[in-house]
């Protein structure tokens, strides 16, 4: 059942098309998933791939496990189809700077990483702490190396990265309405007064977010809401607020235009894009594409006073001789064609970034790649790093039944030679390290993400 007023308010909106509108809530929605280009060879997975998403380079309509090899290995990543054409709108280039204000989950940020393909900076903030932790292990998973992840207020961000970015994704906090098939407890909290609300935040938000965005670099705004008042009317404010312009989106069959009768009548709001449940398989999305003119000038952005930090807690741009030597000693063994730079310990971990960027006074979930830990005289090489590599000095194939004990976290027997760490691959991609001694191989699957495996799988 729908929300007392959601059905009056639409079917004044839109009119005749309101009853194939509302009817589509009671149909059930598509799901999807993307492969990831940064892997090798990312079209091998068990998975149909006869489904392709309009407009969406790398994703596909159907379903994933989460225990099959594919996602554990991070070939693929669940998605609904219509949040797929937000990073496809976005399209950074490689290079860019780029900011992902509202990142949790994650789906956003690894699309924005795959056109990046490695190069420039992708941040990525998360303002809740237990949903910046998810949006870390979807970006690990996913093997991205260019990014930081940060769990911060748009205020204390604009006051770090003052006209810094050169585009920048706000996938803002709404009203959901676009999710009520996909999660019926957006239902639940819905009034007549919410998108008020919400349009009221979003405006917030995008004050702040302004200050961070270069002259000529591109907003790209995200909703998963049918309500004018945070789609149209959210981009006709900016217009007026802001040396804006609307960049049109390019529409293909089931895709609808903004409708500028729902604002303030400026023609430009036909060039945002709405994604209608009734008309494209997927839940319901609104996305603009704006860009600030090249003679905006920046906005002055006032300081905010630091967070307290722990001693020895913030990151450190260089390491210990010993750090050094330890971190040598691995990637020369092991990664001898490797080339990290910009590295910087924080809690004896080690990080590399992809740019330098200055972090001091922020709340970091984590600075860059990690590398690995600093333990007690020797250097443990971290599980996202195994997730970035396609090939090591010392590698290993697993077998089926290697690979079931290994993410179970058990030790298993192997015929190979040599000792110390190895890159382990199942189904040539690379699932994590392992340490072989003698001829075992102990085991460092991450022990929060064990499992059980599907054989099948």
């Amino acid at each position: 059942m729908l929300p007392e007023g959601f059905a009056a308010k639409y079917q004044q909106l839109l009119g005749d098309e309101a009853t194939a509108f509302l009817a589509s809530f009671q149909a059930s929605g598509d799901k999807g998933f993307r492969l990831n280009p940064l892997k090798p060879n990312p079209q091998a997975v068990a998975l149909d791939l006869d489904q392709p998403v309009p407009r969406s380079q790398w994703g596909y309509y159907g379903a994933v496990k989460g225990r099959q090899v594919d996602h554990q290995a991070g070939y693929v990543y669940s998605q609904e189809p219509s949040a797929m054409l937000v990073g496809a709108v976005a399209a950074p280039q490689p290079g860019e700077r780029v900011l992902d204000l509202c990142a949790a989950p994650g789906g956003k940020t690894t699309h924005l990483a795959s056109f990046m393909q490695q190069q420039g900076l992708l941040v990525a903030n998360e303002i809740m702490p237990k949903r910046a932790k998810i949006l870390a292990e979807n970006v690990e998973r996913f093997g991205i190396t260019n990014a930081v992840i940060t769990n911060e207020t748009p205020e204390r961000l604009a006051s770090q990265f003052p006209s810094y970015f050169d585009r920048i994704l706000v996938d803002a906090p709404c009203s959901g309405e676009g999710m009520f098939r996909k999660d019926p407890a957006a239902k639940k909290y819905w009034t007549p007064d919410y998108p008020a609300t919400c349009a009221q935040r979003q405006r917030e938000i995008l004050t702040e977010t302004l200050k961070m965005l270069q002259p000529g670099g591109e907003l790209i705004y995200s909703t998963c809401t049918f309500s004018p008042e945070e789609d149209e009317q959210i981009i006709a404010w900016l217009l007026q607020e802001y040396p804006l312009t609307v960049v049109p989106i390019e529409r293909t069959t089931g895709m609808s235009a903004g409708r500028p009768e729902w604002a303030d009548n400026n023609p430009a709001l036909a060039g945002t894009l709405r994604l209608f449940p009734h008309l494209f398989r997927g839940e319901g999305h609104f996305i603009a594409k704006l860009r600030l003119a090249d003679t905006a000038p920046a906005v002055a952005t006032p300081v905010k006073a630091a967070h307290k930090a722990k001693k020895g807690r913030r990151p450190v741009a260089a390491l210990t001789k010993e750090q050094q030597a330890l971190w040598q000693g691995f990637s020369q063994a092991i990664l001898p064609a490797a080339n990290y730079q910009h590295l910087l310990v924080h809690r004896e971990h080690l990080f590399a970034q992809s740019v330098a960027v200055a972090l001091k006074g922020l709340k970091v979930v984590r600075p860059g790649l990690p590398l690995g830990e600093f333990k007690r005289n020797r250097f443990e090489p971290a599980y996202a790093l195994a997730l970035t590599l396609s090939s090591a000095q010392q590698m290993l194939d697993l077998t089926t039944e290697q690979y079931i004990k290994y993410v179970h976290g058990e030790t298993f027997t192997t015929a190979a030679t040599g000792k110390g760490w190895f890159l382990l691959r199942y189904q040539v991609k690379s699932v994590g390290f392992g340490k072989l001694t003698g001829q075992t191989m102990k085991n460092f699957f991450p022990k929060g993400l064990r499992f059980v495996a599907d054989i099948a799988d």
